[in-house]
């Protein structure tokens, strides 16, 4: 989807918040006491701005912390029963996906090369040697090295140019081997050794590996591996030309099954006592894979299709989370045992991402924080 938003994300610093340190600061801010969050003041003016339109097109948000929900509200007309379109959140569920595919043994590892899966396409336009190089990984971390980039209108991967064909896979699979210019940075420069380049075309071609390594359709896939185990229903995907669930972006989901979905993560794959998720693939996951930029001083990263970014009070707190146009945003702070979930649908807007940014460091995070104050790093 739209990646406008791209310039608002921080990334998290070198901190990794499932490390010993980060376990032992994450016990401090521990209470017995339950917080009852919608009579804070943070929350009662956050609810008003929302209310009289300071924050627009904020549909719900919902706060659990150590898998109790603290609050949740809905807004616009929307409820519990409602789905929420998080256009590119649906991405991180993709990711998901390929860790349940690798750990149910449909996948042998993330370093898989993506031609195997698509044989049948060959021979690809624009042949090189290095497009079967290209590995699940690659997609994954939004480095392959094909010319895909949807913040560049020129670019001949850019998404919107994808919609206007009927078959998506051959669409990313056909693509030039991306160049660089003399004044571009070049992955070898970077951390991390890989370029990021922001791809919807290539979390689509996941979807076409998860549904021929496993022999099932993808919609039936996610309901056994994930959403049927978190007890997940109505799941209304987008489905593309070729038949088969978007897995770039447009999944409905309702406001509850995003945050089982937060919870899952952030009990590192663990859900009402089962392992249903490796704890070494959200360890992953959430863990820097690639450099994005320098912007304002804050440096940018990503993990396997989740965000990282500090937040809350000097950006001092390591958050992971999915994030779609029109400003949604289900988040992770594994300090704070804190999941989160804004669904927001000012789409195609800058604004939408900074109001969302907003109300979870100077709202939400401040009151769980009034009510357990952080102890000294």
């Amino acid at each position: 989807m739209k990646t406008i938003y791209l310039l608002l994300i921080l990334a998290i610093a070198n901190f990794n918040p499932f490390t010993a340190q980060g376990q032992q600061r994450l016990q401090s801010h521990k209470s017995g006491n339950p917080l009852d969050m919608a009579s804070h003041p943070k929350i009662i003016a956050l609810d008003s701005a929302i209310k009289n339109g300071q924050f627009k097109n904020i549909n719900s948000i919902l706060v659990a912390q150590d898998g109790v929900t603290l609050y949740e509200k809905y807004y616009n007309g929307y409820a519990e029963a409602s789905h929420h379109d998080t256009r590119s959140a649906t991405k991180s569920i993709t990711g998901m996906l390929i860790g349940l595919a690798i750990e149910n043994g449909f996948i042998p590892s993330e370093k898989e090369p993506v031609a195997a899966y698509f044989e049948d396409q060959q021979p690809f336009l624009n042949p090189d040697p290095r497009k079967h190089e290209i590995t699940i990984e690659d997609l994954l971390t939004m480095s392959a090295t094909l010319e895909c980039d949807d913040d560049n209108q020129f670019s001949r991967g850019n998404e919107e140019r994808m919609y206007l064909i009927e078959d998506y896979y051959r669409f990313f699979l056909d693509l030039p081997i991306r160049g660089y210019a003399g004044f571009a940075t070049k992955p070898e420069e970077l951390p991390f050794g890989r370029s990021f380049s922001y791809c919807t075309a290539g979390t689509v071609l996941l979807g076409g590996i998860l549904e021929r390594s496993t022999g099932m359709k993808l919609e039936d896939f996610a309901d056994r591996y994930l959403f049927q185990p978190l007890g997940i229903e109505n799941v209304k995907w987008q489905i593309t030309p070729m038949g088969s669930p978007m897995t770039g972006g447009g999944l409905g989901l309702k406001s509850r099954d995003y945050l089982k979905l937060a919870m899952l993560m952030q009990h590192e794959g663990q859900w009402q006592g089962k392992q249903l998720l490796s704890q070494d693939w959200v360890r992953k996951s959430a863990t820097p894979q690639v450099f994005v930029r320098d912007f304002q001083g804050s440096k940018y990263q990503y993990g396997y299709l989740l965000w990282l970014q500090d937040l809350g009070p000097d950006d001092s707190y390591p958050t992971f989370y999915m994030s779609g146009n029109g400003g949604s945003k289900i988040a992770v702070i594994p300090e704070l045992s804190l999941s989160v979930v804004i669904t927001s649908s000012m789409y195609g807007s800058f604004q939408g991402h900074l109001q969302s940014q907003e109300i979870l460091s100077d709202y939400l995070i401040n009151a769980v924080l009034d009510h357990n104050p952080k102890q000294e790093k």
